[in-house]
């Protein structure tokens, strides 16, 4: 019994963190639309050295918020490649690497058909839905890519895909695939022939947010494509965005559209819909990440291509907006861009585990193996 006090006060500072964690998280629509472009309209940077000052305090805020200050070792293994595919200009490949021990980061690699002196990576996170990885609209942005001349990897979202190790709405997602991405870039960079002044993110909703953040935290990103995701006002409205305080801690607060302005001064481009919470981006967000680059006399180097009578996807007409904007920075080519060379083929086709090829022996299962290495 004399150790009740003890007990009970370990209990109420338990529960206190929580709920001033859960505070601290800036979950979906956590801005009206006015707070948001007020917030903005009160972080206008006067100078440079303003932005930059101010810039740091959010990369700071990303950094602690995802508990990422220092990244775990990388494993030493070897990637697993296999069922090379021969497509109209275009290779599919399917792959699987370790992000830290026991975790498998699962994709498709597509590669140019056409030999070349050295090559463009682009990281193509994908959005939320069933299995995104397999969808047409995956399929057709990585192998035109690819067809233009960039090494392309599209990865599965934790949960989803062949990357079924954890639910997809972990309690550290977010963290999981920050490093699952920054793996992802190490691997992709390791390939030969790569160039590393053309690497460029490009991903939709869920991805839109894996682009704008990764961009945030690696400058070996050079070219960035964040779709349908940068908002004054939203927040993201899944585990894997903001399930972690990267916005807010105390009195300080970040939203999102500062999140991706990290990006300035490297190309940006940002696609937007009059469907979704993207629909002020011509008036809102857009001009404000402007006036950062503008500081940096880059402001030709961000642009927003919006689709006012579109709803919230990676359709077709975003699709083209965007590769001409690849072509442009990553000196692909762009007569290559042709839809209809694009094969879609069944997720089977995709899997990176079968009978064939299983998952590894040391592959952890379960969300709170998963959380252990975390």
């Amino acid at each position: 019994m004399k150790h009740t006090p003890l007990l009970l006060l370990y209990f109420l500072t338990v529960l206190n963190t929580s709920l001033f964690a859960q505070e601290e998280l800036c979950q979906g629509p956590y801005f009206t639309e006015e707070q948001g472009r007020t917030f903005l309209q009160s972080q206008v940077p006067k100078s440079l050295a303003d932005w930059q000052s101010r810039s740091k305090l959010v990369k700071d805020r990303v950094l602690d918020g995802m508990e990422l200050r220092s990244m775990p070792a990388r494993p030493t293994s070897v990637p697993i490649i296999h069922s090379r595919r021969e497509m109209d200009g275009y290779t599919v490949e399917n792959v699987a690497f370790e992000s830290m021990p026991g975790i498998y980061v699962t994709g498709n690699l597509y590669r140019p058909a056409q030999k070349l002196k050295s090559y463009a990576v682009i990281l193509s996170p994908h959005g939320h839905g069933p299995d995104m990885r397999f969808h047409e609209q995956t399929q057709k942005r990585c192998g035109t890519l690819a067809r233009m001349g960039a090494i392309v990897f599209a990865p599965d979202m934790i949960g989803q895909g062949d990357s079924k190790q954890c639910e997809h709405k972990l309690s550290k997602a977010l963290k999981l695939q920050t490093i699952n991405n920054i793996r992802a870039l190490d691997f992709l960079l390791a390939l030969p022939s790569v160039d590393p002044e053309r690497v460029a993110v490009v991903g939709e909703s869920g991805g839109g947010t894996q682009t704008f953040v990764l961009t945030a935290l690696d400058p070996r990103v050079k070219v960035a494509a964040p779709t349908v995701m940068v908002s004054s006002y939203f927040f993201g409205g899944c585990t894997c965005e903001s399930g972690m305080p990267i916005h807010k801690k105390g009195e300080f607060q970040t939203n999102n559209v500062e999140i991706a302005a990290l990006a300035a001064p490297r190309p940006m481009l940002l696609i937007s819909d009059g469907g979704d919470w993207t629909k002020n981006t011509p008036q809102v967000e857009y001009p404000h990440i402007q006036n950062i680059y503008t500081l940096y006399n880059a402001k030709d180097k961000v642009s927003n291509v919006h689709l006012a009578n579109e709803k919230h996807d990676f359709g077709p007409n975003k699709r083209a907006a965007m590769y001409p904007f690849m072509a442009k920075y990553l000196k692909l080519d762009e007569k290559q861009v042709d839809e209809s060379r694009v094969q879609v083929l069944d997720r089977k086709v995709l899997a990176v585990f079968d009978e064939a090829h299983p998952r590894p022996a040391n592959a952890l299962q379960g969300d709170e193996a998963v959380l252990g290495v975390l």
